[in-house]
């Protein structure tokens, strides 16, 4: 079991990563307005995300499998992700803007993957993972996030807009030196030839629902990420309540991240998941029928604990215990591409064709239908996991 020190380490990381992208996707929409960008090409420049998170990840994944050198490959991907935004000082056109944004994420599709894959390694004993530790560790990152969001919207109101690729800079360049602190050594590399192809633990039912679930109680989120400002702009909610709303959210994720070593282990991760979709439900229910009362909102948001953190944390469970070793990299890899790349592209067009011809509220019904998906998927891979466990006794 990894040290202090190497807990530490892997903290910053997750702080300066989550920082970075506090720092980009909040502002860089109003930086790309600000070049004088229509609607039109900031919302296909702001989609790269999702496509490019469909093959970077994975591919990221394979190599840091079969290479055995996963700290060594975030390291390279933090250096690709600060050498694409450095692109971004000097770009002004749309065509050097979406290449220069294209290049960040394509980098910085490595570094999550990796890092999960590196710490799960670190701390997956044969008597499973240490969800206390991993979560102590994960917690870093919420509140990087927050505290970047804050603190650069103050940043950027008080000094305009035109400071935002130097703040990107900065945090990825922090970024970097925080990899350096991370221990490089070689992982997982012996017993490949015995390895299991990916494709054969895709087969396994409980695997193949497991990430169906995985797909629509994220694709539910998604939907979330995108238009929740938007439904509360629509709603006449000040930007203020707006900030607060999305405070809620973040500020129940961290405390849950940092508590979960006391209550995690009382259920399984699959019942975790079954929870955590139902939640989903009603949370996004709520916000399209009552998304007109603030208390309703709030609580709404402080369901974040449960449909975002705790799903999270047994997905991370369930990924190590089922892509183990010279799999873990592309298991992880798979969590994102399925979760989050696929989902953001579908969430994002959907989304977008629901609130045209329709209003925001019809996004989050089609949100709670999708939760009610994941719950129906999360539950047959409860069912499988029990039928494998009595086939093994």
């Amino acid at each position: 079991m990894p040290g202090r020190t190497s807990l530490r380490a892997f903290g910053a990381v997750w702080f300066f990563y989550f920082a970075a992208i506090g720092s980009f996707n909040p502002f860089a929409p109003l930086w790309f307005k600000e070049l004088g960008f229509s609607t039109l090409a900031i919302g296909s420049i702001a989609s790269l995300q999702a496509w490019t998170r469909i093959i970077a990840p994975y591919a990221w994944g394979w190599l840091g499998d079969h290479s055995g050198q996963r700290v060594r490959l975030m390291r390279l991907a933090a250096l690709a992700s600060l050498l694409a935004a450095c692109g971004l000082l000097w770009a002004r056109g749309y065509g050097a803007v979406a290449m220069f944004t294209a290049l960040l994420f394509l980098a910085n599709g490595g570094v999550v993957p990796l890092t999960e894959a590196t710490i799960s390694r670190h701390l997956t004993t044969e008597d499973g993972m240490d969800t206390a530790r991993y979560g102590r560790v994960r917690v870093w990152g919420s509140i990087g996030f927050i505290a970047s969001v804050l603190v650069y919207g103050f940043v950027l109101e008080g000094f305009g807009i035109g400071l935002f690729p130097y703040l990107v800079v900065a945090m990825f360049g922090a970024l970097v030196l925080a990899s350096l602190r991370l221990p490089a050594r070689r992982d997982d590399v012996s017993g490949h030839e015995d390895a299991p192809a990916v494709l054969s633990v895709l087969r396994q039912p409980e695997v193949a629902w497991f990430f169906a679930s995985v797909f629509f109680t994220v694709l539910a989120h998604t939907a979330l990420y995108s238009f929740f400002s938007l439904f509360l702009d629509s709603r006449g909610f000040a930007k203020s309540v707006v900030g607060m709303l999305w405070a809620v959210s973040v500020v129940v994720e961290i405390a849950f991240f940092w508590w979960q070593g006391r209550f995690f282990d009382r259920m399984e991760p699959h019942r975790w998941l079954q929870w955590a979709a139902l939640v989903s439900v009603l949370r996004f229910a709520a916000i399209a029928a009552l998304g007109q009362h603030v208390l309703v909102l709030v609580a709404a948001q402080a369901l974040h604990a449960i449909t975002f953190a705790g799903q999270h944390a047994a997905c991370i469970v369930l990924i190590s215990r089922h892509f183990a070793g010279p799999l873990r990299g592309r298991g992880q890899a798979l969590y994102t591409v399925l979760g989050y790349g696929l989902s953001g592209v579908l969430a994002g067009v959907g989304g977008g064709w629901l609130s045209l011809h329709l209003d925001f509220a019809a996004v989050f019904w089609a949100a709670s239908v999708a939760a009610l998906l994941g719950w129906m998927c999360a539950t047959a891979s409860a069912r499988a996991a029990g039928r494998a466990a009595a086939a093994a006794a």
